[in-house]
């Protein structure tokens, strides 16, 4: 790495490579730290649909790896650390990694979001032993057993669907009313013989002695207690917008997400956002890439200035 650069991007999902690609291509010298393996939690998903030019969907695992190849290609340097820490200096902003620290002119924050967890017992004990979220990882080794996944949105749903490849029934337990996913997923789940949708019901506890082997649920009706018995649970409540390095520096909204203006550009000077980390994004991988690419555009202008 550099002593310097232009714009440097914390982030290697959609958003961020798609930030250091335009940034490369525009003629800024361009970090992006993409952590350990770039691509996000788009990573595991079997199939990402609604992105323009799939017309089948697109496996994350592909997606991501060739946006990498395309930012390397513009000449952005694609680093495998992550934003560790950030403080403005001499008009610029110190940027520490992994591999010490680097100036940076502009800085776009595209790190993400993380699963939110469930907060129930048997959450941590069970963690990895029968409690996953990728789909596509652990759904080969149910073998005909039955998975629990915990959520209504496109995240649960997809994953669902995806389990229901490999797992003899899939229970969705969703505390609303009706689903929150799109509605090409909804109506798949909906109409799908192997996945069973149980509409407002709370996880009360994750049950085990090694491994996962039932959740304690909390019927909204009524507040009758049950036990269900499967062999895995896949958590799918909520993103938690990863600003942990930022939040000293920019304004947040409740969500902890980065509160951003016309242009992305944060409460700080020289501090743009990208993807589920900013607040009001729209969570989808295709409004990712148009906002990384917006970002490194606003950036541009912002240095231009």
């Amino acid at each position: 790495m550099r002593d310097e650069y232009d714009i440097v991007v914390a982030g290697g999902g959609v958003a961020g490579l798609t930030a250091g690609l335009t940034a490369a291509r525009l003629g800024r010298s361009t970090l992006v730290l993409a952590g350990g393996i770039p691509g996000g939690l788009l990573l595991s998903i079997e199939r990402i649909d609604g992105f323009p030019g799939f017309p089948h969907g697109v496996a994350g695992y592909e997606l991501c790896p060739s946006l990498q190849e395309q930012a390397d290609e513009a000449g952005a340097e694609v680093a495998a650390f992550e934003l560790e820490g950030l403080e403005r200096a001499n008009g610029s902003w110190r940027v520490a990694t992994g591999e010490g620290g680097v100036e940076a002119r502009a800085v776009i924050a595209a790190t993400g979001a993380r699963f939110r967890r469930l907060g129930v017992p048997g959450e941590d004990r069970l963690a990895g032993h029968g409690i996953s979220t990728c789909a596509s990882c652990d759904g080969p080794l149910l073998g005909g057993a039955t998975a629990a996944v915990i959520g209504g949105g496109d995240s649960a749903l997809q994953e669902a669907l995806t389990l229901a490849e490999s797992a003899e029934r899939v229970i969705v337990l969703h505390c609303g009313e009706g689903l929150d996913g799109q509605a090409s997923y909804r109506r798949r789940v909906e109409e799908h013989p192997a996945i069973d949708v149980r509409y407002g019901v709370s996880v009360e506890e994750i049950l085990g002695g090694e491994r996962v082997e039932a959740v304690r649920v909390n019927g909204a009706a009524g507040g009758t207690i049950e036990e269900i018995a499967v062999a895995a649970v896949f958590p799918f409540v909520g993103l938690q917008p990863n600003t942990e390095q930022f939040a000293g520096h920019v304004a947040l909204d409740d969500r902890g997400a980065v509160c951003t203006a016309d242009g992305l550009a944060a409460s700080a000077d020289g501090l743009f956002a990208a993807g589920v980390v900013r607040a009001g994004a729209a969570g989808r991988a295709a409004a990712a890439t148009g906002e990384g690419a917006a970002a490194a555009i606003a950036a541009d202008a912002y240095l231009a200035r």
